[in-house]
């Protein structure tokens, strides 16, 4: 069969998202003020609320091996969780916006999964008193949409911090005593939960990063585990993603393939006991998906000449897994995407990429984990909303490199990208036998 080129392909699926009555909440309503730009979290109202949120509707169970997780204090795994097929899912910000419309953006385009950032230091302080009142409508929302809910847990309260800083928590305890509020508050709302988000920088560890620092990060995932799997069983416990990077400085980062290694060799491979899924964030740059140096490198300027710009890094990363006897694990991708035109320093390589490119590379990368990936679960796209929120702010930045990864335009509409993604989808999950 003869396919449409996408320019077709894409002003047909423009004609039906202008149409379908399901978009009708793009085309009505006020678009929300934005209080801060998504790379801020705001301080939420304090709530003593107490309350249970609605149960989540019936989904689909990971599948496991031949026995599943023990409850109790010190398990460890016997038989890590797994989607039954690759699924897809998009990173979304949930925070002070119109939820509604958002999830009935991911609703129409078929995504399975929603990763949300919690900022633990915005959620709880003093310590062991929490707000709830952004958190509660957030879980509750994506529940009634029938989609599954990954949150990714980012930045200690100062108080459990050595240094004052936001970086991880000095005793695991205080990050296991959160999740286990979470578990017990969500139940099975919460299907995922990804511990931490690149690790492997400085600034997301306080402003310092030692290889040693991997071990420290390995005991925190091995009490939200047990606090986690205590609770709920059933949800995955995902390693946070290291940064896709090859450097090695104190005050920057650790290299992203050292830092695997790192946590994989401590105290003899204690970790395989202590997760299901290994989250990565593969590079992009400008470089299309099927592109890899040093054997098939982009042609892009700049940004092309080391592994780590690259999507197809994902294939190093499974390849230390496995050398570590952790491939009966799954690797989720809980970020990719390529950057368009914008002003931000440091994604200039994004002002190579049109908007067609953008969508030719994000479906290609999505069918090359299809064709070739079957160790890969989820894929999340970064990102659904963050052209919207950031224009919205005083004064509007449409150009963030944040909003230019974006699948919607800031007045939310379909980018190329939203559209493709939609498309791919629909066939994939036909193919799949999930779609009729």
């Amino acid at each position: 069969m003869q396919r449409l080129s996408l320019s077709k392909r894409l002003s047909i699926l423009t004609v039906l998202f202008l149409v379908l009555p399901l978009l009708a909440t793009c085309a009505s309503g006020t678009t929300p003020a934005a209080t801060n730009p998504p790379s801020q979290a705001s301080q939420p109202t304090r709530s003593s609320d107490t309350s249970s949120p609605t149960e989540a509707t019936d989904q689909e169970q990971p599948s496991t091996g031949d026995s599943s997780p023990a409850s109790g204090g010190d398990m460890l795994i016997t038989s890590p969780l797994r989607t039954p097929r690759l699924e897809f899912g998009i990173v979304s910000h949930l925070y002070y916006t119109d939820r509604e419309r958002v999830m009935q953006l991911t609703q129409n385009a078929d995504f399975d999964w929603v990763r949300q950032q919690v900022v633990w230091k915005d959620t709880e302080g003093p310590a062991g008193h929490f707000s709830w009142d952004e958190l509660d409508p957030i879980v509750e929302v994506v529940n009634k949409y029938n989609r599954k809910l990954l949150i990714s847990i980012v930045q200690s309260p100062s108080f459990y911090t050595d240094d004052g800083s936001n970086g991880l928590p000095a005793d695991p305890a205080s990050l296991g005593n959160f999740v286990e509020t979470l578990a017990k508050r969500y139940g099975n709302q919460i299907a995922a939960y990804e511990i931490w988000n690149e690790q492997n920088l400085a600034h997301e560890t306080g402003g310092h990063i030692e290889l040693s620092d991997a071990g420290h990060y390995v005991e925190i995932l091995a009490e939200c585990y047990k606090r986690i799997k205590a609770i709920t069983p059933e949800a995955y416990v995902v390693v946070g993603a290291p940064s896709s990077s090859g450097v090695t400085n104190p005050s920057i980062a650790i290299a992203d393939q050292d830092y695997y290694r790192a946590m994989y060799s401590y105290k003899d491979g204690m970790i395989k006991n202590y997760f299901d899924v290994q989250a990565a964030h593969p590079g992009g740059s400008a470089n299309p998906p099927e592109t890899m140096w040093p054997d098939n490198p982009s042609n892009a300027d700049g940004w092309n000449d080391h592994e780590t710009f690259y999507f197809r890094h994902i294939e190093n990363v499974r390849k230390i897994m496995e050398e570590y006897g952790l491939g009966d694990r799954q690797i989720w991708i809980t970020e990719f995407g390529w950057a368009t035109q914008n002003n931000t320093p440091g994604y200039e390589f994004g002002n190579q990429v049109s908007m067609e490119q953008q969508a030719e590379y994000i479906t290609g990368a999505m069918e090359l984990a299809y064709e070739n990936y079957p160790w890969m679960g989820v894929m999340f796209l970064w990102n659904m909303n963050f052209a919207v929120l950031w224009g919205q702010t005083d004064p509007p930045q449409p150009l963030h490199e944040q909003a230019s990864f974006s699948i919607l335009n800031p007045d939310w509409s379909p980018r190329p990208s939203y559209l493709a993604v939609q498309s791919l989808i629909d066939r994939i999950k036909r193919e799949q036998g999930v779609k009729k």
